[in-house]
């Protein structure tokens, strides 16, 4: 019995044994999730370089279950040279902090007067984590709206035949100049002419 009694033992320390130096696997939390980042706004906006106004960069930072990051330091950058700009800052690198929706925003900005392509880099770090992305936004001399329509309209009254108030109109928008009036109507007379009365011949 007693050797019988001292193996049982003998197993029992070897089972608690194992069992307290055997590591715990416990479940991943939040903070060890990756993160993402999403465009929100700005991917493929033009920047007018006329206006020197640069369209909102807002992106959103989601964990891997796209649940929204609050908190988030987010950091927007702009190239060096080339198509470029420069935040309210007046720097070429913004830092930010996500709202409770997990979005950052790059507002009021200004293009520089070089057009082309441009890329601004984007980073999210939160608890350790880390994402980047790239929101490809174009400089370009767009001309102004007002312009556009005016100039189409005169083209279709010109192809309609209204020269005079084509005429009309570029005269009104003129600055320095007053209204040209349309040219009157060319006047027709008609004069009585001597006539006989006779048989029919």
């Amino acid at each position: 019995m007693n050797s019988c009694l001292q193996q049982i033992v003998a197993c029992a320390a070897v089972w608690l044994c194992g069992f307290v130096m055997t590591p715990q696997v416990v479940g991943q939390n939040a903070a060890g999730r990756p993160l993402s980042i999403v465009v929100v706004e700005g991917q493929g906006a033009i920047n007018n370089i006329r206006d020197r106004v640069g369209r909102d960069l807002v992106v959103r930072v989601e964990t891997a279950s796209q649940q929204p990051v609050s908190g988030a330091s987010v950091v927007f950058t702009l190239p060096s040279q080339g198509a470029s700009g420069a935040f309210v800052n007046g720097e070429k690198t913004l830092m930010a902090t996500t709202d409770a929706q997990g979005q950052a925003a790059a507002r009021a900005w200004k293009p520089n007067n070089i057009a082309g392509r441009m890329e601004v880099r984007v980073t999210a770090s939160h608890q350790g984590q880390k994402a980047s992305a790239v929101i490809t936004v174009f400089n370009m001399a767009v001309q102004n709206a007002a312009a556009k329509s005016h100039t189409k309209l005169v083209l279709i009254l010109l192809a309609a035949g209204g020269a005079g108030a084509a005429g009309a109109i570029l005269g009104a928008r003129g600055s320095s100049s007053s209204p040209t009036p349309p040219p009157a109507p060319a006047t027709i007379s008609i004069s009585p002419g001597a006539g006989s009365v006779g048989p029919p011949r």
